[in-house]
């Protein structure tokens, strides 16, 4: 324990990874690397973002602290397979930005869904009876569509969070807003193209990211070492092949294809109803 609180922080690079849809679980996690990151005084943050984006009040949490964090540490992205939606969002919180050619990114937009079963209740002879203290108390119900009213209402709301969005790229990247209006229309584009469009500052690998951070604060690019900053594990998952749910996983692959499913299938059901920044392919 002595050997590592000595350890010199100030000579290495801390790195956190953002993987996954984004909801509370990863606002929490990167919240504390953050705070680690900060209070270890790491000069420099390599943040390498695969993620097809996820909720929006959990990306602005991530991308507001990352903001603040960049008074005391420049943070530069580098985008991996996949950064669209949120995870363009959290890499406007870094400095710089550094995507693969092939990244796929971009997907600027918002998206709300709901489930319409009125049909499907019909046949099988299920109502439901609702008292509500308001028109649009059960708005995005199951059991029937939207009335105009209330697609106005919602509209109104994606519509704001999409403004949030687009000001934020604008803001981040220097570019007018008419300018980010015109390509934040919610299409994917790579990292070649985001470049061309002013998304990111330059091509390259997560090690080209590395080298540059280490350049912005006078590090040598050849010898400074990356730091990861991964969230604390308990013994038995270190010994054991321990899922996130606390269950001994299946052997490989079928486990791997079972908790990507199942992690879906919950973040589907978490998120219906809710806006989000999220590519949906």
């Amino acid at each position: 324990m002595v050997w590592f609180l000595k350890r010199p922080f100030r000579k290495q690079i801390a790195r956190i990874e953002v993987t996954g849809a984004i909801a509370s679980a990863t606002r929490k996690r990167l919240l504390e690397a953050l705070k680690t990151v900060e209070e270890r005084k790491f000069p420099a943050l390599l943040l390498r973002i695969d993620s097809p984006g996820g909720t929006v009040g959990d990306s602005q949490e991530i991308y507001d602290a990352l903001k603040r964090l960049q008074e005391k540490v420049k943070i530069v992205a580098s985008f991996g397979n996949i950064s669209a939606s949120g995870g363009v969002y959290i890499g406007m919180g870094a400095q710089h930005i550094v995507a693969n050619p092939g990244t796929i990114t971009g997907s600027i937009g918002v998206i709300l869904r709901g489930n319409n079963l009125e049909r499907l209740l019909d046949k099988v002879g299920v109502s439901f009876q609702v008292i509500k203290s308001g028109p649009y108390k059960d708005i995005l119900a199951f059991d029937r569509k939207l009335t105009e009213a209330e697609q106005g209402i919602l509209q109104s709301l994606i519509d704001t969070s999409y403004n949030q969005f687009v000001q934020t790229v604008a803001d981040a990247r220097n570019l007018a807003v008419e300018t980010v209006r015109g390509f934040a229309d919610g299409r994917i584009f790579t990292g070649q193209q985001a470049l061309e469009l002013g998304v990111v500052d330059r091509l390259g690998t997560e090690e080209d990211a590395r080298r540059w951070a280490a350049e912005l604060v006078g590090l040598d690019p050849e010898k400074t070492p990356c730091y990861t900053i991964e969230e604390k594990k308990k013994l038995v998952s270190r010994i054991l092949p321990i899922g996130g749910d606390g269950k001994l996983m299946l052997p490989y692959p079928a486990s791997v294809q079972f908790a990507s499913a199942a992690q879906w299938i919950e973040f589907e059901l978490a998120t219906n109803g809710l806006p989000l920044w999220m590519y949906r392919p």
